[in-house]
């Protein structure tokens, strides 16, 4: 007899963590880089969600409430830049920070700006670079509408879709 595969409930994660530098939905396919983008995030005091591929996280995103979403882009079902794409395209999330963890080909840099990529970081990637990165999105988006004012707790920030120079050759 074949296996049967069960999908496991989604957790609601729509609350505010008191202490919490911000919520994180980390998305790549490896679970070792998950895990190591997790635990030093956490060790920085953020709340941290991952999802498996791009299709897990527009499965979730909703729920989880994040304020800052990485993404990696090569991954099963469906890529970081079509999840980006679509993360852009959803009036809930269209202003929602994104970075792309990858190798970060010139393409890959190319076509993350087209859909409003907000941060580039090549791997192998130093953890303070991810840490800090991370936290400045994060601010900047708080910064724009505290969480509990206005829909989702994203609004636009005019600033936010031009990576910097440096971001993008990471």
């Amino acid at each position: 007899m074949g296996k049967t595969r069960t999908r496991r409930r989604v957790p609601t994660y729509s609350r505010e963590v008191p202490g919490a530098s911000g919520r994180v939905l980390v998305v790549d396919d490896n679970k070792v880089i998950r895990q190591l983008i997790r635990v030093n995030l956490e060790l920085e005091g953020f709340e941290v969600v991952t999802a498996a591929d791009g299709a897990e996280c527009l499965d979730v995103v909703h729920q989880v409430q994040p304020d800052v979403v990485t993404l990696d882009v090569v991954m099963p079902r469906l890529d970081g830049l079509r999840a980006a794409a679509r993360l852009r395209s959803d009036p809930r999330t269209s202003q929602l920070p994104l970075v792309i963890v990858s190798g970060c080909s010139q393409y890959e840099v190319e076509s993350g700006l087209d859909v409003g990529v907000d941060a580039f970081l090549a791997k192998p990637f130093e953890p303070s670079e991810l840490v800090r990165v991370v936290r400045q999105l994060c601010e900047r988006a708080r910064a724009s509408t505290p969480r509990g004012q206005g829909g989702d707790g994203h609004t636009a920030d005019s600033s936010r879709h031009g990576a910097s120079t440096s971001d993008a050759q990471r």
